[in-house]
C-alpha cells in the first residue's frame, strides 16, 4: 500500500509554484531546428532559387556567381579550419575545388547544383547528428531545479537546489522528479528507474531504499535524507560520462580518418593522369565528385553517437566508441564469482541437527541470538532466516568475538557458541563426525557444552546467469571463465551449475589479471565482467572492463570501460547486441554507402554515361542511405540470441 502525498501546502522560499516536471518528449526534426539551422535553410533554398531563375534567363551570370559564393562559404570556412587545426582534407574541399573547376570550365549550372546538393547532404547529417544527440539528453532527462525540504522546525519550504545539502529532508510526491541521490527515511512509492538503470518496471521504494537524481515517483510519496547533490550526484555522473563518450573514436573511425589522408592525394593524382589523357573537364569534375571521402567520415561517428544513445535507453553506460568495437569482437568473457555470477550474500540452504531432540526452531533460535551483534555475512543470513521464520530471537546477556573462530554468547543461562567446527572442538565441546558440504560454508552451534547441529549457506547464483552465459556462447563467445577469490569447493559448485568453460578459485586481485593477460596473450579479445573496486585491476587489464550494478558501487563506474546500470545480466547481453549491430552498421555504410556507389559511379564517370548534374543527384544517395542506416539504431529492434543448451 503507497503512501499517498498528505503534506500541508508547501511555504515556498522563492514564492514559486511546486515544481514538477514532465517525461521528456519525443525528440523530432522540428525541435532541432534553430536559428543557425533556419539560415542554413534559407542559403540552401536562396541559391536553388537562383540556379532556376538563371536557367530560365531571368537572372544573369553575375548573380549565379553571388550565389554561388554564399553557398561556398560554409563548405570553404570548414575545409580551410579542418587543413589548418586538424591538417585534415575533408569533402568540403573536394566540393570546392569541385564547384570552382566547374565554374571555370563553363559548368556553370553543374557546379551551381553540385554545391547546393552537398549543402543539403551535411544538412540532413547535421541534423541527424543532432538528433541522436539530443536523443541522449532526453532519455536522461534533467534534474528539477527546486526542491522541497522540511525544516528543522517542521516547515514544508521549497528552494534551488544549489541550496540542498547532504542531511536535508527531500520531500518528493507523485509526478515530481527525485532531485537528489539519497535514502528512503519515510513514505512508499513506486519509482520509475529508468533514466539511470533502463528498466522500464517501476521500482517499489520504502525506508531505507536507496534512490536517484533523475529518477522519477509515479505513485505515492517519498521523505528523502539526502546524500548527495549536483554534480556528485549518480545522475550527474551519467551525463558527465556519456556527453564525453563520444569523443572516444572506435579503431575503425581512425582507420577510416587514416584511408581519407593517403586516398586524398592518390585521388588528385588519378584526376591529373585523367586529365592529361582525355582533357575533359566535364569528366574531371564528374569524378571529383564521386571520388569526394565524404561518407568515409560519417560511417562511423553516427553510428557510435546512436549506440550511445541506445545503450543509454537500455541501461547501459558505454565510455567510447573504442570499446563499443571492441565489445563485438570479445571472443572470451571472464566472470567474478560473488555479486557478479552470484547474488553475493549467503542465504540458509539447510540445517543439521545432531541431537533429535532439538527442534530447527530451537536450532536456528541459538545460531541467531549468538550472530545477533556480528557484522560477518555468515551471521546476517543466519538473522534473516531467523526472522523469515518468525522466530524471537533473544537478546544475549555476552558477546565475545574470537576472530576466525566464531563468536560466543550468553543467552538463557547458557553458554552459546557459533563458529566452526575448530571453534567449538577448542572450547571442549564434541562435534559429531559429519561429511562436509561439498561448496558450502557451516556454522556450527552449540549450547551449554553440546553440540546442537549446524546451519549450511550458499551464495546462490543469478536466476539469469546460466541464460546469459548461453547466449553469450551463440553470439560468438569462445569461452567463459570464472575467477574468484572463493576456495576451489565453492567455485566448482557454482562453476558446474552455471556450465563455464573453466574456473580459477583461491585468487587475489593481481592473480586475477595476471590471468585476464595470459588469455589476452594468447590472443583472445577478453572482457572481464565485475562489481564492485576489487575487481578494478583485472576490468583494467581486459579489453572491454565491465561493470555491474554501477547504480550502488560508484568505484565500479570509474574503472569500467562498459558500465550496467542494474544488475540484471541480460543487460550484458544487451550490451553485445548493441556493439554487433553497431559494428555491422559500420562495415554495411563503409562497403555500400562508400564502396558500391563510388566505384559504380567512377566507372559510369569514365563511360562518360553520366555528367556533373547527374552525379551530384546520385552522391546525394549514399549519403541519406548513411544517414538513415545510422540513425535507426537508435529505435530498432535489438533481438537478443536464444539460450541454446550445449547440452
Amino acid at each position: 500500500m503507497t503512501r499517498q502525498p498528505n503534506t500541508p501546502a508547501l511555504e515556498s522560499d522563492q514564492t514559486k509554484t511546486p515544481h514538477v516536471i514532465a517525461a521528456p518528449a519525443r525528440v523530432g526534426f522540428l525541435t532541432l531546428l534553430t536559428r543557425e539551422r533556419w539560415i542554413e535553410i534559407a542559403r540552401i533554398v536562396g541559391v536553388g532559387l537562383v540556379v532556376l531563375l538563371y536557367q530560365s534567363g531571368v537572372a544573369p551570370l553575375p548573380v549565379l556567381f553571388a550565389a554561388v559564393a554564399v553557398g561556398l562559404y560554409p563548405l570553404v570556412k570548414t575545409g580551410v579550419v579542418d587543413l589548418v587545426h586538424e591538417r585534415k582534407i575533408g569533402t568540403e574541399i573536394f566540393v570546392t575545388i569541385a564547384t570552382l573547376i566547374a565554374m571555370i570550365g563553363g559548368e556553370y549550372i553543374a557546379g551551381a547544383i553540385l554545391m547546393t546538393i552537398i549543402l543539403i547532404a551535411e544538412f540532413i547529417a547535421d541534423l541527424n547528428t543532432e538528433r541522436a544527440r539530443a536523443s541522449i539528453k532526453a532519455l536522461i532527462g534533467s534534474v528539477p531545479e527546486t526542491a522541497h525540504i522540511r525544516r528543522t522546525d517542521g516547515r514544508d519550504v521549497e528552494v534551488p537546489i544549489a541550496e540542498v545539502k547532504p542531511g536535508d529532508v527531500v520531500l518528493v510526491r507523485a509526478g515530481e522528479k527525485i532531485p537528489v541521490d539519497g535514502v528512503v527515511r519515510d513514505g512508499e512509492a513506486s519509482v520509475n528507474q529508468a533514466p539511470i538503470t533502463g528498466e522500464s518496471v517501476p521500482q517499489d521504494k520504502t525506508p531505507g531504499a536507496q534512490v536517484f537524481a533523475g529518477t522519477v515517483v509515479e505513485l505515492g510519496a517519498l521523505d528523502i535524507e539526502t546524500q548527495k547533490v549536483g554534480g556528485d550526484t549518480m545522475f550527474s555522473r551519467i551525463v558527465a560520462l556519456v556527453e564525453t563518450a563520444e569523443e572516444q573514436q572506435a579503431p575503425v573511425q581512425k582507420l577510416a580518418d587514416r584511408v581519407a589522408a593517403w586516398l586524398i592525394p592518390v585521388v588528385l593524382i588519378f584526376l591529373l593522369v585523367v586529365y592529361f589523357k582525355t582533357r575533359d573537364l566535364r569528366m574531371i569534375i564528374t569524378l571529383l565528385i564521386f571520388t569526394s571521402p565524404a561518407e568515409l567520415g560519417l560511417a562511423t561517428p553516427l553510428v557510435v553517437i546512436a549506440a550511445i544513445a541506445r545503450s543509454a535507453r537500455e541501461g547501459i553506460l558505454l565510455k567510447g566508441g573504442i570499446f563499443l568495437e571492441q565489445l563485438a569482437k570479445v571472443d572470451v568473457v571472464a566472470f567474478d564469482k560473488t555479486g557478479t555470477l552470484t547474488l553475493g550474500r549467503p542465504e540458509v540452504v539447510g540445517i543439521d541437527r545432531f541431537d533429535p531432540s532439538i527442534s530447527e526452531t530451537e536450532l536456528l533460535r541459538a545460531a541467531a541470538a549468538a550472530e545477533r551483534r556480528s557484522s560477518h555475512p555468515l551471521a546476517e543470513a543466519v538473522l534473516a532466516k531467523a526472522q523469515a521464520s518468525g522466530i524471537d530471537v533473544g537478546e544475549p546477556a555476552e558477546f565475545e568475538v574470537v576472530r576466525g573462530r566464531g563468536v560466543r554468547v550468553q543467552l538463557d543461562g547458557k553458554t552459546v557458541l557459533a563458529g566452526n567446527a575448530a571453534f567449538l572442538t577448542e572450547s571442549g565441546v564434541t562435534v559429531p563426525k559429519h561429511d562436509e558440504p561439498h561448496g558450502e560454508s557451516v556454522v556450527y552451534v552449540a549450547a551449554g557444552g553440546r553440540a546442537l547441529g549446524r546451519i549450511r549457506l550458499a551464495d546462490r547464483v543469478r536466476p539469469d546467469a546460466k541464460k546469459t552465459i548461453l547466449q553469450l556462447k551463440a553470439t560468438g563467445v569462445k569461452r567463459v571463465v570464472m575467477l574468484t577469490g572463493d576456495n576451489a569447493a565453492i567455485a566448482k559448485r557454482i562453476g558446474e551449475e552455471l556450465g563455464v568453460d573453466e574456473i580459477f578459485a583461491d585468487l587475489l586481485p593481481d592473480a586475477k589479471v595476471e590471468i585476464v593477460k595470459r588469455l589476452r596473450a594468447e590472443g583472445h579479445r577478453v572482457a572481464m565482467v565485475g562489481d564492485g573496486i576489487n575487481d578494478a585491476p583485472a576490468l583494467a587489464a581486459s579489453d572491454v572492463g565491465i561493470a555491474m550494478g554501477v547504480a550502488g558501487t560508484q568505484a565500479a563506474l570509474e574503472a569500467a570501460d562498459v558500465a550496467l546500470m542494474t544488475d540484471n545480466l541480460d543487460r550484458l547481453v544487451m550490451a553485445r547486441a548493441i556493439a554487433a549491430k553497431a559494428y555491422r552498421t559500420i562495415k554495411e555504410n563503409l562497403i555500400v554507402g562508400v564502396g558500391v556507389v563510388h566505384v559504380l559511379g567512377i566507372i559510369a564517370a569514365l563511360l562518360r554515361w553520366i555528367g556533373p548534374v547527374q552525379a551530384a543527384f546520385i552522391h546525394l544517395g549514399p549519403d541519406i542511405l548513411v544517414f538513415v542506416n545510422s540513425v535507426k539504431l537508435v529505435k530498432t529492434r535489438i533481438r537478443l540470441p536464444n539460450a541454446v543448451s550445449e547440452a
